[in-house]
């Protein structure tokens, strides 16, 4: 198995990304505070660049490129926000991009991919396989493939924002991190182990979809179907080789949410804070929220991963 990342590649990776990512503001909310009887810290990363913290590993990855892989191109597979950030960081970078994209993502994702300058290739997330259409377009035209989460320098990037996090409130309780296939926990491990060692962490996933859950217990990753879930950036069907040895390793827990607590908390966010989050960006407050017995009097990180919903869609979810 290839080495893990270290702590020492997301301090790399924050210098790749110094200028190029938005430092995304951390966030309080005194009703939330009185909600959960504790001190809440939102890091939002629905405010980054593109709109979710998948910008950090995209331009961190596509920025150590060698001058052959940038002329050639890269090719990423995503069911929207990583495919927005390879080909946002593509096109700053100056390299072609190749997205494979489910055919049923959000309109608004898919829009945005193009409007970067991406060439989508639409799939069946439900009877095609997009990884092996990923490896194929890879082979065929000589491009380099970046996927989602299960890569060191994504990894790295990703960790970035927690790293953020801690660098702005100083050490945290608990820290509540959305998971779907792992980068943005496995990389948030990275820089708590290193500047909060103490703090207690979770994975949060949907409900539907507990394979973080199901191979963090088992101590092997487990496989599942696509699941059915409003958090669609979280409907992935297993963990990574290097996001899972990471998360075994340093991270506490796994939880999950229902889809009914995660528009509970997408509209919290909407009228208390007056911020736009997609489901999958609610499933670490979700959980906060259910679990607030335990942190009473507590300081809490809540990592709001992306705000890249369909409009139409979200209105419907807060109206249902």
């Amino acid at each position: 198995m290839q080495n893990l990342p270290t702590y020492d590649d997301v301090q790399a990776a924050a210098a790749r990304l110094q200028g190029h990512a938005h430092q995304t503001p951390v966030l309080t909310s005194r009703t939330a505070n009185e909600q959960l009887g504790a001190e809440l810290f939102f890091k939002c990363e629905n405010l980054q660049r593109m709109g979710a913290f998948k910008f950090r590993g995209a331009f961190n990855a596509l920025s150590k490129f060698t001058p052959e892989q940038r002329r050639a191109g890269v090719v990423a597979f995503s069911s929207g926000n990583h495919a927005q950030a390879i080909a946002l960081s593509a096109r700053m970078l100056g390299i072609p991009a190749t997205i494979v994209m489910p055919n049923d993502a959000p309109a608004a994702k898919v829009a945005a991919t193009r409007g970067y300058g991406g060439e989508v290739v639409l799939y069946d997330r439900y009877t095609e396989d997009r990884e092996q259409i990923g490896r194929d377009l890879a082979a065929r035209h000589g491009l380099t493939l970046i996927p989602p989460y299960d890569h060191p320098d994504v990894i790295a990037g990703q960790g970035t924002a927690a790293k953020e996090l801690f660098e702005a409130v100083g050490p945290l309780d608990a820290f509540f991190v959305c998971l779907g296939g792992g980068g943005l926990l496995s990389g948030s491990a990275l820089a708590t182990r290193a500047l909060a060692p103490n703090c207690k962490l979770y994975g949060v996933e949907p409900e539907a979809g507990n394979d973080g859950q199901q191979s963090f217990r088992s101590g092997h990753i487990v496989h599942i179907d696509t699941p059915k879930t409003i958090a669609d950036g979280a409907q992935t069907q297993h963990l990574g080789n290097i996001t899972f040895p990471i998360i075994r390793r340093d991270v506490d827990d796994i939880l999950t949410a229902s889809d009914a607590e995660l528009v509970d908390a997408m509209r919290f966010m909407a009228e208390r804070m007056k911020l736009v989050v997609e489901p999958t960006g609610c499933l670490g407050f979700a959980a906060a929220r259910r679990m607030a017995a335990q942190f009473k009097g507590q300081r809490i990180g809540v990592l709001i991963s992306g705000g890249n919903v369909d409009i139409a869609r979200y209105c419907a979810l807060l109206a249902g």
